[in-house]
């Protein structure tokens, strides 16, 4: 099971359109995928439109055991081999700027637990995504404490730029104070305008600042992203030519995002064949 946290310090780049984009991609490839959604907003529950639950993610992080585990877990309305830890409103309320190591350790402690019900054959899951709020505060860190790899989300534009920046050097602080096995997958570049100055130069910005960590792949900006999250579909569900492109990447960006990874000492995950992967080698 390799679980990535995906973050950005600034709303509005589109964290939640990387996650539910990398699920849909994972999907495709026929590899069971959990997205865990630490966003007050709620934004990925409400696309991936799962059943009513007894219980939600805020009541994970009171108690991580099996039991609240399970009754926070529900199937999505895509398919059965993506499902939701439905995220809540309440969560705002648990995410203190400064909560303790051991408030930190509680969403890790539920992905363990994870862990022993698929030793037990139980939800099968080869992949965990966790979409972190616009904030660093308990539930953006605890993603980072429980995530093996962590994805950063931008835009290009000068503030995103900056909240890119903040984000990386949360996850290096969490790496050296809390979770040594924390890699940083790389930074995504979401919603360019290839014929757009600005755009350019902020890549090439943002290239100078983290040089290989920005992804060959940027997600452009089309409007059948929102087209199929309104309709709350996988975006390589939604059949129109911009979907389609985007789709393409997502492939491409998933395959780089397993193969970064891999190296990591804890993710040794077999995971479905895609062309995708030839493509980006």
């Amino acid at each position: 099971m390799q679980t990535v946290a995906v973050l950005s310090l600034k709303g509005g780049v589109g964290k939640t359109t990387v996650v539910l984009g990398l699920a849909s991609a994972a999907l495709r490839r026929g590899a069971r995928t959990l997205v865990v959604d630490l966003d007050p907003q709620c934004n990925a529950t409400q696309t991936l439109d799962p059943d009513e639950t007894e219980a939600t993610l805020a009541d994970v992080l009171e108690n991580p055991t099996a039991s609240v585990l399970k009754a926070a877990i529900a199937p999505s309305s895509w398919d059965g081999e993506v499902d939701v830890m439905v995220g809540s409103e309440e969560l705002e309320t648990l995410n203190e700027p400064d909560p303790g190591a051991r408030r930190l350790e509680k969403l890790g402690r539920a992905l363990a637990e994870l862990r022993h019900l698929l030793a037990d054959g139980e939800l099968p899951y080869q992949l965990v995504l966790m979409d972190c709020p616009p904030s660093l505060g308990r539930l953006t860190r605890s993603a980072l404490v429980a995530a093996q790899g962590a994805l950063l989300v931008t835009e290009p534009t000068m503030y995103a730029v900056a909240g890119a920046q903040r984000a990386f050097e949360a996850v290096e602080n969490t790496r050296d104070e809390h979770n040594a096995n924390l890699v940083a997958l790389g930074v995504v570049v979401n919603k360019v305008r290839t014929h757009s100055y600005e755009h350019q130069f902020r890549i090439q910005e943002l290239r100078e600042s983290f040089g290989r960590l920005v992804m060959p792949v940027a997600l452009p900006d089309r409007l059948a992203v929102q087209q199929a999250q309104g309709a709350c579909m996988p975006i390589h569900q939604w059949q129109t030519p911009g979907a389609r492109e985007v789709s393409l990447a997502f492939n491409l960006l998933l395959a780089r995002v397993l193969r970064t990874g891999s190296r990591g000492r804890h993710n040794a995950v077999t995971w479905p064949t895609d062309e995708a992967e030839a493509v980006t080698e």
